[in-house]
């Protein structure tokens, strides 16, 4: 998982409330457990005129209303969106068709449980900010081409272009894995030595257990 860094990127805006995550990832496009792949699916049925399928021709017919089909988002990396984003199912494919996209942070009022939890596992960092900030960011999006936001995670602050600054709430634990690009592999992995010394001792004492195995130390 790459560390989270502070940036600043365009925002484009979902003004819909209770988006579910059949809505963000369709259940059809769930059957590889690859985290690749699924961005071009985001939102399927919003954004295409046509049902989607997997392995289905890209030359599809794009919804010219829906929002991230418009030239003035293209390259955005923060969505905003209304309460309870990420209801539904637990689908951990919702989160990470968000991140394949190109979203490296969502900001909205409220959002289900699971889906906030599966957004820190993989690097995605979700913002809670109230509902009236929420409302002038949505407006600000949708009034000025190419509004940006800055996201600083190590000061915990979203930053307006009229450097307004908005305070977000997050775990200390997940903050410090988003800095240092650490997710529950790599958080093992820190242990890499006594979990490595732990096994050479069990196969000494236990030998029996291993009759074909042998665990170099070093």
């Amino acid at each position: 998982m790459k560390k989270f860094e502070q940036f600043q990127g365009i925002v484009v805006p979902l003004d819909r409330a209770n988006v579910d995550t059949d809505a963000i990832i369709p259940k059809q496009f769930l059957k590889s457990i690859k985290r690749s792949g699924f961005g071009k699916n985001l939102f399927d049925e919003w954004r295409y005129l046509d049902h989607g399928e997997p392995d289905q021709d890209s030359a599809r017919q794009l919804n010219p209303d829906f929002v991230l089909n418009q030239a003035r988002y293209q390259g955005a990396r923060i969505l905003v969106a209304r309460d309870n984003f990420g209801c539904g199912s637990s689908r951990e494919h919702a989160p990470w068709a968000l991140q394949d996209y190109g979203f490296d942070v969502i900001i909205a009022p409220s959002f289900a449980d699971i889906f906030y939890n599966n957004c820190f596992k993989i690097g995605l960092l979700p913002v809670v900010l109230e509902v009236s900030v929420v409302d002038g960011l949505i407006k600000n999006t949708q009034t000025v081409n190419g509004y940006q936001l800055k996201i600083n995670l190590e000061a915990q602050t979203v930053t307006t272009p009229s450097d307004e600054v908005y305070s977000f709430e997050v775990d200390p634990f997940r903050k410090h894995c988003l800095l240092n690009g650490l997710d529950e592999i790599g958080l093992t992995l820190q242990h890499a030595d006594k979990i490595k010394a732990f096994e050479i001792n069990r196969q000494n004492e236990q030998p029996w257990l291993f009759p074909q195995q042998k665990i170099k130390a070093g």
